[in-house]
C-alpha cells in the first residue's frame, strides 16, 4: 500500500477515531492527544500494516493499546492532584504519620533478649543478623561450617522459645485484666 493510499484510508476514519478517542478519554484535550499519538503511531508503523486486512480495526487497536499504557501509567505514578489554592502536587497518597514508641520498646527487649543469650550462639548470630556470610562467620571463627549455621539455628530457636514466654505471660495479664 503506498504512502498516499494509507494516509487517505487513515484520515477517513479521523471522525471515528476522534469520536473513539473522546469515549475512551472522556476529555476534548485528552482525546485530541490520544488520536495525535495514534495518528503518529500509524504513520510511523504503516509498513507493520498488512494489506487486505482490516484497516479500522488495525487503527482502532493502535488507540485502545495506547490509551491502555497512558493509563497504566498514571495509575503507577500514584500522583495526587491537590485541588486547594496553592495548587501543589503531592506524591504522599495520604499517609498517616505512627508513634514509634511501641516499635522501640519492641527493639530493646529483643535486643536484651540477644544479650542473655550463651556467647557460643550469640557472636555467630550477631555476625548473621549483620549480613555476613555463614562461610565468612566461619572462617572468624575458624570452625566448620555446619557448626556455625548450627549455632544460629539455635540461637533463632532460643529467641523464638523466650519471645513466646515473654509476650504468653503478657497475654495471660491482660486476659485476666
Amino acid at each position: 500500500m503506498s504512502t498516499l493510499e494509507f494516509n487517505n484510508r487513515f484520515f477517513e476514519l479521523s471522525p471515528i477515531l476522534n469520536a473513539f478517542a473522546y469515549n475512551l478519554t472522556q476529555n476534548i484535550d485528552d482525546a485530541k492527544d490520544l488520536y495525535q499519538e495514534t495518528a503518529f503511531r500509524a504513520m510511523a508503523n504503516r509498513e507493520k500494516f498488512m494489506p487486505d486486512t482490516n484497516f479500522k480495526a488495525w487503527s482502532f487497536t493502535i488507540m485502545k493499546n495506547i490509551f491502555i499504557n497512558n493509563y497504566r501509567k498514571k495509575v503507577k505514578s500514584n500522583t495526587i492532584f491537590d485541588s486547594t489554592d496553592n495548587l501543589y502536587y503531592l506524591n504522599s497518597g495520604g499517609r498517616q504519620e505512627e508513634n514509634g514508641g511501641d516499635t522501640n520498646i519492641l527493639i530493646k527487649e529483643l535486643k536484651d533478649l540477644i544479650e542473655k543469650l550463651d556467647e557460643t550462639i550469640k557472636a555467630p548470630f550477631l555476625m548473621h543478623y549483620q549480613g555476613f556470610k555463614y562461610q565468612e562467620i566461619a572462617d572468624h571463627f575458624k570452625l566448620p561450617l555446619g557448626t556455625i549455621k548450627s549455632r544460629i539455628f539455635f540461637a533463632r530457636r532460643e529467641l523464638k522459645e523466650q519471645i513466646k514466654k515473654r509476650y504468653r505471660y503478657v497475654e495471660e495479664m491482660l486476659i485476666r485484666a
